[in-house]
């Protein structure tokens, strides 16, 4: 297990443990997000006052956004409109929704002010989007992740009604389809991904779709990533 420098180096992303860690330590801020994210690693760790444990597991759960599956239950919504959505107009209210979302078998959350301080950084950046569903004017669902080239990298999402982020995410993986986003990635699968078509796929695949994403993301100067 290798400790991430300040100097925003990671180690090469095939030294991860049998675990699908990476790298413990290091910052968190917008440009060590970006390079993180270009190689396919994230951050995810339980409490402010540890250190950052970065992830890159392999093999890769995913979902490719033109074979999201759409269950006849939900059908129903998008035929009466139930929702509206839009896109990257509440970042910072999704992502403290998200971080107040009670999760199932888990007590507390992983999102802290470290965490929506950066990604909402990185969202002024350009470089992360959040989905937001309403019912009138009430925010009742969303989702957040960031957005590099043509990878669409999710992270969380809540609901404050039945099937809110689920319509959010759809809406989402229909949009990311006709920008020609070739992958949503899931991280860590769980029974709420597989059933919206969520699959694993090789690492070797993974990596040809982060090495064919390159071309995708505009070059400039404040962003320098680089891997050991």
């Amino acid at each position: 297990m290798l400790l991430v420098e300040d100097d925003y180096i990671f180690p090469h992303p095939d030294c991860v443990n049998r675990y699908g860690i990476l790298a413990v330590g290091g910052v968190l801020d917008k440009k060590s997000l970006f390079t993180a994210y270009l190689y396919g690693i994230f951050p995810w760790y339980n409490y402010e006052h540890e250190p950052i444990i970065w992830w890159n597991p392999v093999p890769r759960f995913v979902i490719f956004p033109e074979n999201v599956k759409v269950a006849k239950s939900m059908k129903v919504y998008f035929n009466q409109n139930r929702f509206r959505v839009t896109f990257d107009q509440c970042f910072e209210s999704v992502i403290r929704s998200c971080e107040m979302a009670p999760r199932k078998g888990q007590e507390g959350t992983w999102i802290n002010e470290d965490i929506i301080y950066s990604y909402t950084e990185l969202f002024y950046a350009g470089f992360a989007s959040s989905v937001e569903v309403w019912d009138g004017d009430s925010l009742v669902g969303g989702l957040y992740g960031v957005k590099i080239g043509k990878i669409f990298f999710g992270e969380s999402m809540f609901s404050l009604v039945p099937n809110a982020s689920k319509f959010g995410f759809i809406k989402l993986a229909s949009r990311l389809a006709e920008e020609g986003f070739f992958v949503i990635d899931c991280q860590q699968p769980n029974d709420y991904l597989k059933s919206l078509g969520g699959e694993f796929i090789t690492g070797d695949l993974w990596k040809n779709m982060l090495f064919r994403n390159r071309k995708y993301i505009l070059q400039n100067d404040i962003w320098l990533p680089q891997n050991r």
